[in-house]
This record gives structure tokens, C-alpha cells and sequence, in this order.
């Protein structure tokens, strides 16, 4: 194929049979882009060396569609190549000379401007935070081809010995905290072999030194909610929400009166209502704290009782809403011009500041070493220990390795939707401190 390579052609250019396509720039002799399986879309330089036709043909990738390839930025770099072919000078040498050269540092440095393109922003986040804190202090020097094993399990335990830890100013009231561990250690080795996989398909390295490498055991913190412990939180969540009230009452009543006695104060134990209901749905869905939190009413499906996400941390996702769940959106008050489920302070904005009113929460329900993102793990643990399967479990919260399962979703539609009924009315149960009675939903009419 010949045309011009535009971001027009390069977006509509597809794989003919599952077989790849080439389409060849008519401006820049030589230059193209290459579609394989699968999609991959590559720039690439066509060329002979002095001799004209006897030359033997070369290829030379210029690198993959997307930052900081695009056909412009692609095209230049095919004119300077076709220029040093023209002085005699072969690409591929100066790239084999850059590539034996190439550090650790700068390494990650084009993983990060290349390599992570099809990663959600907070994964990219924390890559940058790991290399920027482990990686370059303990290996940036390093010529990366010249990386082993011995060094990666050394890395490791530096890393897990706090070689690394750190306690420093960042931005202006801005702190970074680094402890180290065998954790952190585990999780970092991990991002340094997927940066060495990258390196791979760059031909910068020919094998991954963290491949053999025995890592520590990643202990992730789970903390389970018992029934015991549902009963004191929910208890907690009804006395902040009756503090409230009772408190918006008094203010009433105080600027309906004479305004002789001071301006009553918040109770201790009040807290936003808000702020409680985005706390029992997290407690009932098992939903992540970002969804629940980005949730906008659109999202929100009563008539077949799913909250639809456009996008998540695996992608666009459907929770199941049990009753007990709906029932606490269905009390929620719309706010004008806000589109969050659960708004905030600012008018448009959601709500902020959940973890700092959950330590206050957890606090005087004596759950002290229990996160937010505990809720989650006590809402499949529910499930568990109420006979759910895993996968069942799995295709609830929504983890990557339920994928599988999603091509089946309109055939599970309603085993979801039961279980996540069950495990809901189960928790809300809990959290009243009586037995459950699971409820049957009624679709809307």
C-alpha cells in the first residue's frame, strides 16, 4: 500500500487477514508504518546502503504509534536517518552504539515517556514514584544490558533493608515518606521486570534479569469485618447521622428563637451525611473508594440495578446493586448543577475528604487498624463465608482475572445481581445487629 501517512490513515489502517499491513509514505521514500496482529502499529525506515540495488535491503523501526510517535514527529526522523544512509553511516549502527551505552536511568526514562501508554494514569503514578525512588539511587548508573540477576536480588534486598527510605519535602507543605520493605521490594522488582520486558521489544537488552529472581512474599494487608464488628460500625454510622439531624434541629430552632444562648455546637460525633451514605455503599458493593466517590447519577441504573462505570481501574464496569444498596441511593437528595452521586463542598465537585472522616468513623467504632479498603475485603469475605464461589465473587468486585467471565455477563445477570442482594442485606443485617432476611428486588416500573 502507498499513500500519505497522516494520523487519518495511520488510525484507519487495520491487519488484512490477520496477516500485517504496510503502508508506504509517498513523500519520504522509504518511510512507513507497519499494522500487525493484534493492532500494533510501528514506524519504520526502508533502506540499501551505498551500492544501490547489489546493497542487501534494511529495516529500521523508528518506534510504536502513540507519544512520542505520531506521523509528523516520525516523518523527521525518517529524513534525518535517509541523511546520515546518505553520508554512509548506517542507523542501525549509531543505535546499537546508543544502545550498549544506554543506563538504567535512561532506561526508565523512555519507559515512561514510551512504554507506558496503554496504563491508567495512577499505575503510571506509582511507576514514576518507584523508579524515581528505588531504581535510580540503587541501579541508574548501570548500563542496562549489562543488568543480572545477582544484581536484581541485590536491589531487592537493599530495598527491602530500607536502603532506600527517605523522609523528605517535596512541594510546599509537601512531604514523601519512604519506608522501604519487603513489600515495596516485591512490588518494585516487579515494575523492574516489566521495564526489562519493554527493553526486550526495544532490542536494548536480549534477556530479563529479574526472570529466576525469588521475591518475598507480597503479605497484602486484609482486614475482615466480623458480624460483631459490622454491628459497631453500623451503630457509629447511625449515631453520626442522628447527631447531625438532631444538630441541624437545634440550629433551627435556635434562629427561629431570640438568639439569647450561644450558637449550639456540632456534636463530636456528627459527621456529613454524605460522607456516611458513600461509607455504606462502599460497605454494601464492595466497590472501590475512587468509584463510588467519581459516581455520577447518570451512571446509576435503578430500573435493572447496576451502577454502570464508564471506565475503572480495569476498565468500564457494572456493579450489581443489592436492596440495601439502592435503598441508600434512593435516600440520597439531588443537587443541582452537580452530577456526583456524592457531591462535595465546592458546587460541581465531589466529595473529599472521606479517609480523614473514616479515621474519626473507625476510631470510636474501635476499628482502629481497619481501612476503607477493608470494606471491600469484608464485603467478598461475606460472600465467602456465605457459600459464593470465588469467580462468582470475582465477576462482583470486578478483578482483572474475572475478565474471562465477562463475555457470560448476560448469562450471570442474575446470579450477580442475587449475590450481591445477599451480601448486602447480610452486611446491612450486620450492621443492625439482627439475622438477614434477603428481600427479592423489584424491577421498576
Amino acid at each position: 500500500m502507498q499513500g500519505k501517512v497522516t494520523k487519518r490513515t495511520v488510525d484507519a489502517l487495520k491487519p488484512a487477514n490477520d496477516k500485517e499491513v504496510v503502508l508506504w509514505d509517498s513523500e519520504v521514500r522509504g518511510f512507513g508504518i507497519r499494522v500487525r496482529k493484534g493492532g500494533i502499529k510501528t514506524y519504520i525506515l526502508q533502506y540499501r546502503m551505498a551500492g544501490g540495488r547489489n546493497s542487501p535491503v534494511e529495516k529500521y523501526t523508528i518506534g510504536k504509534h502513540g507519544s512520542p510517535w505520531t506521523p509528523e514527529s516520525a516523518r523527521e526522523r525518517a529524513e534525518k536517518l535517509l541523511g546520515w544512509i546518505k553520508d554512509d553511516i548506517n542507523p542501525k549502527n549509531i543505535r546499537n552504539e546508543e544502545r550498549d551505552s544506554l543506563t538504567v536511568t535512561e532506561l526508565c526514562d523512555l519507559y515512561l515517556a514510551e512504554g507506558c501508554v496503554t496504563k491508567k494514569p495512577s499505575t503510571v503514578y506509582s511507576d514514576i514514584g518507584r523508579i524515581a525512588r528505588h531504581v535510580k539511587p540503587l541501579l541508574g548508573k548501570k548500563k542496562a544490558k549489562d543488568i543480572t540477576r545477582t544484581d536484581v536480588q541485590r536491589f531487592m534486598q537493599d530495598i527491602a533493608a530500607g536502603k532506600t527510605k527517605c523522609d523528605e519535602k517535596t512541594i510546599k507543605r509537601g512531604r514523601a515518606l519512604v519506608r522501604g520493605g519487603k513489600g515495596v521490594a516485591t512490588r518494585t522488582v516487579g515494575m523492574l521486570g516489566g521495564i526489562f520486558s519493554f527493553a526486550i521489544e526495544r532490542g536494548i537488552c536480549t534477556t530479563n534479569p529479574v526472570q529466576g529472581v525469588q521475591r518475598y512474599k507480597d503479605k497484602k494487608n486484609e482486614r475482615f469485618l466480623s458480624p460483631l464488628e459490622f454491628k459497631q460500625l453500623g451503630d457509629v454510622l447511625s449515631e453520626s447521622e442522628k447527631a447531625w439531624k438532631n444538630h441541624e434541629l437545634a440550629i433551627e430552632q435556635w434562629q427561629e428563637g431570640d438568639k439569647k444562648h450561644p450558637r449550639p455546637k456540632m456534636p463530636k460525633e456528627a459527621e456529613y451525611p454524605v460522607a456516611i451514605a458513600a461509607m455504606r455503599l462502599l460497605i454494601l458493593t464492595g466497590a472501590r473508594k475512587s468509584e463510588i466517590l467519581t459516581a455520577q447519577w447518570d451512571w446509576v441504573d435503578f430500573d435493572t440495578a447496576y451502577l454502570r462505570l464508564p471506565d475503572s481501574k480495569t476498565g468500564a464496569k457494572a456493579i450489581p446493586l443489592g436492596a440495601a444498596a439502592l435503598e441508600v441511593l434512593s435516600s440520597l437528595p439531588r443537587v443541582r448543577k452537580n452530577p456526583y452521586v456524592f457531591p462535595g463542598d465546592k458546587e460541581g465537585a465531589a466529595l473529599v475528604g472521606l479517609p480523614k472522616i473514616w479515621g474519626r468513623i473507625k476510631e470510636r467504632a474501635e476499628l482502629d487498624d481497619v481501612r476503607l479498603h477493608d470494606l471491600r475485603h469484608s464485603f467478598a469475605s461475606t460472600g465467602a463465608s456465605s457459600g459464593d464461589s470465588l469467580l462468582l465473587i470475582g465477576a462482583l468486585l470486578g478483578h482483572r482475572d474475572a475478565k474471562t467471565t465477562q463475555r457470560y455477563a448476560h448469562l450471570s445477570d442474575d446470579p450477580l445481581k442475587a449475590a450481591a442482594n445477599r451480601i448486602s442485606n447480610t452486611i446491612a443485617a450486620s450492621m443492625k445487629g439482627a439475622e438477614a432476611k434477603v428481600v427479592a428486588m423489584k424491577r421498576r416500573i
